[in-house]
């Protein structure tokens, strides 16, 4: 099986990476310090691939979760941003949010727990890429060295013309037809705030 990573060619055991995503086409939001993207596609060929050698995380808010639907291979739903219940952001008509004050000591108990370290594969997952770009900058500034983030999300990309500008139906885990639930795993859920 063919797993992809940009940037870098290895050789594992039964699996090649190679580099798919363009680096160049990578649009400012989504660049990260490490410089390691995957697409959707590949994200799922890599956690099917090497189940047990990388944490997958899907780092959307619980609620994006449970009424857009999760990919049933993430290891854990680890929220990067969460909502603030009383600021209302005007310009973008909904509510703000911030950062997940436990992000990094959950993720750090994640790898724990799977018997991983700081050198050990973590790939993000976000709704398109943008907000698993900051948590892959936060984990690296915080030592871990192979931070992946998945570059068109979990719902992919904006239309940018016909009739579905504006809905997300570009790229990303759910239109690329992988597996994914409305029903969530209780033992894959965050918790704490």
């Amino acid at each position: 099986m063919k797993t992809i990573i940009t940037g870098l060619l290895l050789i594992l055991p039964f699996t090649t990476l190679i580099a798919s995503v363009d680096v160049k086409k990578v649009s400012k939001k989504k660049q990260t310090a490490q410089g390691l993207y995957m697409t959707a596609e590949e994200a799922y060929e890599d956690k099917v691939a090497n189940p047990s050698n990388s944490l997958f995380v899907d780092i959307r808010t619980r609620a994006e979760l449970q009424f857009v639907g999760a990919p049933g291979l993430i290891d854990l739903n680890i929220p990067y941003m969460l909502h603030d219940k009383e600021s209302w952001n005007v310009k973008k008509k909904k509510f703000s949010m911030e950062p997940n004050s436990n992000f990094s000591i959950a993720i750090d108990e994640a790898i724990k727990e799977k018997g991983l370290n700081k050198n050990s594969k973590i790939i993000l997952i976000c709704r398109s890429g943008n907000r698993s770009a900051g948590a892959v900058n936060l984990l690296d500034q915080l030592g871990y060295k192979n931070v992946v983030t998945v570059t068109d999300g979990f719902e992919g990309g904006k239309a940018k013309t016909g009739p579905n500008k504006g809905q997300r139906v570009v790229s990303g885990w759910k239109n690329a037809g992988l597996p994914w639930s409305y029903k969530l795993d209780e033992n894959k859920m965050y918790f704490e705030d």
